[in-house]
């Protein structure tokens, strides 16, 4: 059997985070009639976080039966692991109830008083706040999961550095090279109050970048942090409300360094006076 790849099983739990980043943003949508059509919209919910628990399952059984265990601070991941389990499980049980709440359509026995519209009016007007509640409840719980697999990621990754780290003590480890503009943006985006915007303007979308204390940040520069993995983005909320921006153990690291100095401005070569008049006589 080939040795479990820690970094493979990070950028799993990445992509695990952002299917449950969009099966959280499904169940906070999700539209439905009380009845037959809740049934339809709410059940492959419920599928899907199955599914996804069952993924969870089997990352934390492969970390735990993997030489892992032996990294310094794996500990808290598989514990963090477990209790997403535990998390994914309880969406799922919350989208069951609200499932149970919701009233079917059917039959009475015989002799019994059939449903009118008023009865059925009145079971919906029940039973709608349930599921409502239960439906919040699976979204809140789905939202932890998708935490705490960025986070579990992250500390995989961390704890591989710094096994790397100790292993080669002669080699100093250094964080992503940064320009002076990337080292400030990423500086006031780890506040943690950062937020990516789009507003219209003239008809066209206008994208950029909002934080705490009113930092101007270049989109040019922005992305360029996204697109090295300094940053993430909360892409379940929309644009037009604001999408958190959040710093990456990697750009925590590029932080701890020195900030880079800006690069020097070219010097003219000097430029030679002109030649006076008996100069040019002289010639």
């Amino acid at each position: 059997m080939s040795p479990l790849d820690l970094t493979e099983q990070a950028q799993e739990l990445r992509n695990l985070a952002r299917e449950f980043e969009a099966l959280r943003a499904r169940v906070r949508g999700v539209s439905y009639t009380p009845g037959t059509d809740a049934l339809r919209q709410i059940g492959p919910l419920l599928l899907t976080t199955q599914d996804l628990t069952a993924t969870l399952l089997v990352r934390l059984g492969a970390l735990a039966n993997s030489p892992y265990t032996r990294t310094p601070g794996s500990y808290a991941s598989l514990e963090c692991l477990s209790s997403l389990v535990l998390a994914s499980t309880l969406a799922g049980n919350d989208l069951a109830r609200a499932l149970h709440a919701n009233p079917l359509e059917g039959a009475a026995f015989p002799g019994y008083r059939a449903d009118n519209a008023s009865d059925r009016v009145a079971r919906h007007a029940t039973a709608i706040p349930r599921m409502t509640g239960h439906l919040k409840d699976a979204a809140h719980q789905l939202d932890l999961s998708a935490t705490g697999c960025h986070y579990v990621a992250n500390g995989i990754t961390s704890d591989l550095a710094d096994t790397h780290d100790q292993a080669t003590p002669e080699r100093q480890t250094t964080g992503p090279t940064l320009s002076p503009a990337q080292y400030d943006a990423l500086k006031t985006l780890s506040a943690g109050e950062g937020k990516l915007y789009e507003s219209p303007r003239r008809g066209l979308g206008v994208t950029r970048v909002v934080t705490h204390d009113g930092t101007r940040v270049s989109i040019a520069t922005f992305r360029a942090l996204v697109k090295r993995e300094l940053v993430t983005v909360d892409t379940s909320t929309s644009l037009w409300h604001g999408q958190k921006i959040t710093v990456t153990g990697d750009g925590q690291r590029a932080l701890a360094q020195r900030r880079p100095a800006a690069a020097p401005a070219a010097v003219a070569a000097p430029v030679s006076a002109a030649p006076s008049r008996a100069q040019r006589a002289r010639r």
